[in-house]
């Protein structure tokens, strides 16, 4: 449940903040290894669908930090249930740092109550990118993707697979915005 939570929370907030920034008329420079994704920066709103039936909505901004050579994502969060309404306590503040190293791109994942080291990423320059964290016995596996839908819009997908379980399934989907 808790992982349902952060995952709707991660939509929500990615499009709250969307509509409180608009995007710079001057995009920061990034290292070249993070220019394949550019299209993730910027301040985004918007929401979706969580595993338990329930509804998540919040913000995200996404900005190059530390002269450019990272990008840093954070986000708020607000959980709704399935009847729409806002569960108390159930919002929540979380931060991603997306970096090169060892010829791959990580990311580190944290919400005050989970960490998720992604250790690797498939990206289509410019298109999509998806974040992996391998499962090991101890641990579930996790899938954080971002696809582009056009120059204003991305589709955000959060997928978990349980230790031991054959696949992933999906935790919360939605679409931010960009804020304007």
């Amino acid at each position: 449940m808790r992982v349902s939570l952060v995952a709707a929370l991660m939509l929500a907030s990615t499009a709250a903040l969307a509509q409180q920034n608009p995007p710079s008329p001057n995009p920061p420079t990034v290292a070249p290894t993070l220019a394949p994704l550019g299209f993730l920066l910027g301040d985004w709103t918007g929401g979706g669908k969580t595993a338990d039936g329930g509804m998540a909505r919040g913000t995200s901004t996404i900005k190059a930090v530390a002269g450019g050579g990272g990008l840093l994502r954070q986000d708020h969060t607000d959980l709704m249930g399935q009847d729409g309404r806002p569960v108390p306590g159930a919002g929540f503040d979380q931060i991603m740092l997306i970096y090169p190293q060892d010829g791959t791109l990580r990311a580190d994942y944290l919400d005050g109550q989970h960490t998720i080291h992604y250790t690797s990423a498939q990206v289509v320059p410019g298109e999509s990118v998806i974040f992996l964290a391998e499962a090991t016995p101890a641990t579930p596996g996790f899938r954080l993707g971002y696809t582009k839908v056009d120059g204003g819009t991305l589709h955000v997908k959060f997928e978990m697979a349980p230790p031991g379980a054959p696949g992933y399934m999906t935790v919360a989907e939605g679409d931010v915005k960009r804020r304007k």
